[in-house]
């Protein structure tokens, strides 16, 4: 008989941690962020003014699936609203159930959600890969417990996929022209300023004696990124961030624990000047943060990013995630775009869910009238 344990508090997930860490290899996507200790570390650092709802799928008593979930308060326009979504907050892209048996799993949490006391104005899954691993079972799985849901884009990113090239020169025969030339002639270049020195720290997990966090490493990582042109912006995406150092620091402890950290540095002369800080699960790099010191000499930052790309077709990884945006050296670099979605279910009762309703409608609008125009 398979029910669902719903899970309130972050604490008594600990007793998951075997479960969900052998779950972690079968889910689609995987990544850290799918982790229970980067869960924790979030709630720790940001949990505070949200709900968990954590709910295990089990069968015959054992875990088959963990879905992580949470109701969080949002600014719109019209008011504050409550969503139940998904507990990863932007801070990557990919998102849902924990293990396998994912169509189960969904099935078993949408049930529950509907016949459960609705302490949220808006239930939106997102980050979901809708048209690739989800194949559509939130949708389906949300509309088969009579939460009829609409699904939209939400995110799209950058990506190379390596298993179509041989090694990193097959990939660059498959750049332009003017590409192969720059990634080519910045290494050269750089050279002649000074002693160019890349440093690549992908540690194995603690569990077989690694783990290494290689703190000296981070902090440089840390001084480039207060001396980057992205830590004038106020929005939180540099690892010097003080509104954020804290949770960086400490998901980066987790990450190398777990053997999911990946970081770069380019020193020029003993000098730090750009660096790439990513996370690695099971051959697919996601890139979190990166940046170079503005006074740094031009092409410090794709010069490390061609020889970040050179390590990971050494290792044999298969993807490497660029993030979200669409800069040039993006659109130069990447095979494809992949795009997430958002899958919104809005109750019919309610004045905040009416409101929403007529917003998405209102907008919906919009983009009709702005496409014919």
């Amino acid at each position: 008989m398979a029910d669902v344990l719903e899970i309130n508090d972050i604490n008594e997930l600990s007793s998951y941690q075997l479960a969900w860490n052998s779950m972690l290899s079968e889910t689609p996507r995987a990544s850290f962020l799918h982790t229970l200790d980067w869960l924790q570390t979030y709630w720790r650092h940001f949990g505070e003014g949200q709900k968990l709802r954590a709910l295990v799928v089990r069968s015959q008593g054992s875990p088959i699936s963990i879905v992580p979930l949470c109701v969080r308060t949002e600014r719109r326009r019209y008011g504050d609203v409550r969503v139940l979504t998904y507990p990863l907050d932007n801070w990557g892209l990919w998102y849902g159930p924990i293990g396998r048996c994912q169509a189960a799993a969904l099935t078993m949490a949408m049930r529950h959600i509907a016949r459960t006391p609705r302490d949220w104005d808006q239930f939106e899954p997102r980050w979901m890969a809708h048209d690739t691993t989800d194949r559509g079972r939130t949708e389906r799985a949300m509309r088969g417990a009579g939460l009829p849901a609409e699904t939209t884009p939400y995110q799209a990113s950058s990506v190379i996929d390596m298993t179509q090239f041989d090694g990193w020169e097959s990939y660059l025969q498959s750049r332009t022209s003017k590409t192969r030339h720059e990634l080519r002639r910045i290494p050269r270049r750089l050279a002649k300023i000074g002693e160019v020195e890349v440093t690549h720290h992908r540690p194995e997990p603690f569990a077989h004696g690694d783990g290494d966090p290689a703190w000296s490493l981070y902090n440089e990582c840390e001084r480039v990124s207060a001396a980057s042109w992205q830590a004038s912006k106020n929005a939180g995406n540099t690892l010097a961030d003080e509104r954020y150092r804290g949770f960086y620091r400490d998901t980066h402890a987790a990450a190398a624990r777990l053997g999911m950290v990946d970081m770069n540095v380019l020193r020029i002369d003993g000098e730090p000047l750009a660096y790439l800080y990513n996370y690695s699960c099971q051959g697919r790099v996601f890139g979190l943060r990166m940046g170079y010191r503005q006074d740094a000499p031009s092409g410090v930052g794709i010069g490390l990013m061609a020889a970040a790309l050179q390590e990971s077709f050494a290792r044999g990884d298969v993807a490497y995630d660029l993030g979200i945006g669409g800069e040039a050296f993006k659109r130069r670099m990447r095979t494809h775009v992949e795009t997430n979605y958002r899958i919104t279910h809005t109750p019919l009762t309610g004045w905040k869910p009416q409101l929403l309703r007529a917003a998405r409608w209102w907008r919906g609008r919009r983009q009709i009238a702005t496409k014919s125009a």
